[in-house]
C-alpha cells in the first residue's frame, strides 16, 4: 500500500503518501550538489584539452570506430553520458559549436569552474537564487568589459594578414599545427571565396571538405571548384576535358520502363531483335539530344548499363555516373548550370561551364577522383584534405571547420579580444573591482565568478607545464600595474606575455557567447532542487 490514512492530535484526518518504490528522489541542497558533482566530472575530462598545449582524447564507439580529437564539442558529443546534468553540458558545447564554431572546450571548463565556486557558496549557506543573481550581475560586467578591451582589426580582400593570425590561433591547439600556416591560409581563402561581403554573410554550403587517406597533411589543397569522388564511367574516356559544357541530369540514362508491374513476353527472335533495336534507338536519341544542346560531358545522378556506356564512348561523350545529391547541387552552383530532370528539357542555356575537368589518380590503388576547375561561378570551393590515416583526416577536417568559423565570425564582427586567457584575467579584475562596491550578499557570488574566470588561465598554464598559481599571479599583477589588457599566459614559452605581440586573437563574439551561455547554464542548474527518477521494473 502506498498511502496511509491517519489523524493528527486534534483528530483531523490526513493521508501520508509514501514515495513509490520505483522512484528514487533527491531534493534541496543534496540535489544541487549532486548536479554540481556530475558537471564537474564532465568538465574535468575536457579540461586537459584546453589551449595550444592541450592533449587529445581517444574515443572508441560501440562499433569499434576510433576518434582522436581535441575539439571540445566532438569529445562531448562522442561520450555516452547518462547523467542528465552531464547531457546539459554536452548541449552547451553543441550550441557554442553551432553558433560560433570555436571555443567549445573553454565554455565547458568555464561552466565547470562556475559550478565549483557555487558549491563553496552553498556550503557557506548562501541561497542558490542569490548565487545565480550574483553570477548574472558579474556576467553583465564581464561582457561590458570585453567590449571595452576589444580591438577592431582592419582587413580587406587584399590584406588578410589579421584574419590569417586569428585562424592560426584557432589551429594552435589542433593536430594540424605542423602545417599551421598552410591550413590557416586555406581557411581564410576558402571563406573569402564564398563570403558575401556586403551582407557580411558566409554560406558554408558552398564549401565542401573532401578527405582522402594517403599522402601527408602538407598535401592538403584548396580547389576553386568541385571535387567528385567518382571516375569517368569508361576507362577509355579522355582523362581531361578543356572548356567543358556539362549536362547535369537527374534522369536515368536508359530506355523508359513501365512504372507498373507489367510483364513483357517475347516469343520469337524477331520480337527480341525489335526490342533490342528500340532500346538502341532510345539510347541514341538520348545521346543525340545531349550532343545537340552542345554538351561535351554528362554528370548523371543515376547509373547506366554497359550498353549505354559503350554508346557514350562511341559518340565521344564522357560521362560520370552515380553522382550524389549534394555533389550534383554543388556542381550546378559552381558551373552555373541547371539540374535537368528530363532529356526533352535539355537546352544550351541549362548547361554548366568549367575551364577544365580532369581525373586525378592516387597511389597504386587505382583510386580516382574528378576535379572540376575554373568554374563559371567561383563561389563554390572544395578543400581537399590528405593525411596518413582516417583519424588524422577526420581531425584535420574538424580543425579546418573551427578555423573557418573563426574567419567567418571576424567577417560578421571584426572586433577581437586577446587570447592566452588575457580577456578572462582582465574581466576577472573588473568583476572583483565592482564586487567591492556591492553592499548585498551578491558580492560573494561576484567574487566567485571572478575566481571561476581565473580557472581558464590556470588551466592553460597547467596544460603548458607552467606553475599555474605563480603564472596567474604574475600576469594578473602585471595587468593591474601596467594597465595593458593584452597580457596573458605565455603557453608557447616565447618569453613574451603580450598576446598582441604574439598575435593571439579571439573573436569578440566567441568570447562573449562563452560567458553568456556558461552563466545561463549554471543558473539553470542552481535552480533545480528536486530530482525524481523513475526506475525500471527490473531494477
Amino acid at each position: 500500500m502506498s498511502a496511509i490514512y491517519t489523524t493528527d492530535e486534534y483528530g483531523r484526518p490526513f493521508i501520508i503518501v509514501r514515495e513509490q518504490d520505483k522512484k528514487s528522489r533527491k531534493s534541496g541542497i543534496e540535489a544541487t550538489k549532486s548536479h554540481i558533482m556530475a558537471a564537474k566530472t564532465v568538465a574535468n575530462i575536457v579540461r586537459t584539452s584546453l589551449g595550444p598545449r592541450g592533449l587529445d582524447k581517444i574515443l572508441i564507439s560501440p562499433d569499434g570506430d576510433i576518434t582522436i580529437s581535441n575539439d571540445g564539442a566532438t569529445i562531448m558529443s562522442q561520450m555516452a553520458i547518462e547523467n542528465q546534468i552531464g547531457k546539459l553540458l554536452v548541449e552547451l558545447s553543441k550550441s557554442q559549436d553551432d553558433e560560433i564554431g570555436d571555443g567549445t572546450t573553454g565554455i565547458v571548463v568555464l561552466a565547470g569552474a562556475l559550478l565549483e565556486q557555487a558549491e563553496e557558496l552553498l556550503d557557506r549557506g548562501i541561497h542558490p537564487i542569490r548565487i545565480s543573481d550574483g553570477f548574472e550581475r558579474a556576467c553583465k560586467i564581464a561582457v561590458a568589459h570585453l567590449d571595452k578591451v576589444s580591438d577592431v582589426i582592419p582587413w580587406s580582400k587584399d590584406d588578410t594578414s589579421d584574419l590569417f593570425k586569428c585562424a592560426k590561433t584557432s589551429l594552435g591547439s589542433k593536430i594540424v599545427n605542423k602545417c599551421h600556416d598552410q591550413f590557416a591560409q586555406i581557411a581564410v581563402d576558402a571563406i573569402l571565396a564564398v563570403a558575401d561581403l556586403e551582407r557580411k554573410d558566409v554560406d558554408f554550403e558552398l564549401i565542401k571538405v573532401e578527405g582522402k587517406v594517403g599522402g601527408e597533411l602538407a598535401d592538403t589543397a584548396l580547389v576553386h571548384g568541385v571535387i567528385i569522388d567518382k571516375d569517368f564511367s569508361h576507362p577509355q574516356m579522355p582523362k581531361e576535358i578543356k572548356n567543358a559544357k556539362i549536362a547535369i541530369l537527374t534522369c536515368p540514362f536508359e530506355p523508359p520502363k513501365p512504372k507498373t508491374k507489367h510483364k513483357l513476353e517475347i516469343t520469337t527472335v524477331k520480337e527480341f531483335e525489335e526490342l533490342q533495336k528500340y532500346e538502341r534507338e532510345t539510347f541514341e536519341t538520348m545521346v543525340r539530344q545531349v550532343k545537340e544542346c552542345g554538351a561535351n560531358i554528362v554528370a548523371c545522378q543515376w547509373g547506366f548499363d554497359d550498353e549505354a556506356n559503350s554508346l557514350l564512348l562511341q559518340h565521344k561523350l564522357p560521362a560520370i555516373r552515380w553522382v550524389g545529391g549534394p555533389e550534383i547541387e554543388l556542381l550546378a552552383i559552381a558551373t552555373n548550370g541547371r539540374i535537368v530532370p528530363r532529356f526533352e528539357d535539355l537546352s544550351s542555356e541549362k548547361l554548366g561551364s568549367a575551364g577544365t575537368i580532369r581525373e586525378m589518380s592516387f597511389g597504386t590503388t587505382n583510386d580516382n577522383m574528378i576535379v572540376v576547375e575554373h568554374c563559371a561561378n567561383s563561389k563554390a570551393v572544395t578543400v581537399f584534405v590528405r593525411g596518413g590515416n582516417k583519424m588524422i583526416v577526420d581531425e584535420a577536417k574538424r580543425s579546418l571547420h573551427d578555423a573557418m568559423c573563426v574567419v567567418r565570425n571576424l567577417i560578421v564582427d571584426n572586433r577581437v579580444v586577446y587570447g592566452g586567457a588575457a580577456a578572462e584575467i582582465s574581466c576577472s579584475i573588473a568583476v572583483e573591482k565592482e564586487a567591492d562596491q556591492v553592499s548585498s550578499i551578491e558580492q560573494y557570488a561576484m567574487r566567485s565568478f571572478a575566481r571561476a574566470l581565473d580557472v581558464i588561465p590556470m588551466t592553460l598554464a597547467e596544460n603548458s607545464g607552467l606553475p599555474p598559481i605563480e603564472t596567474l599571479s604574475y600576469v594578473k599583477s602585471q595587468q593591474i600595474k601596467q594597465g595593458i589588457w593584452s597580457l596573458g599566459v605565455d603557453c608557447m614559452d616565447t618569453g613574451i606575455n603580450d598576446m598582441k605581440e604574439q598575435f593571439v586573437f579571439d573573436p569578440l563574439i566567441s568570447k562573449r557567447q562563452q560567458f553568456l551561455l556558461a552563466t545561463q547554464l549554471v543558473k539553470m542548474i542552481l535552480k533545480i532542487d528536486d530530482v525524481i527518477v523513475h526506475k525500471n521494473d527490473e531494477q
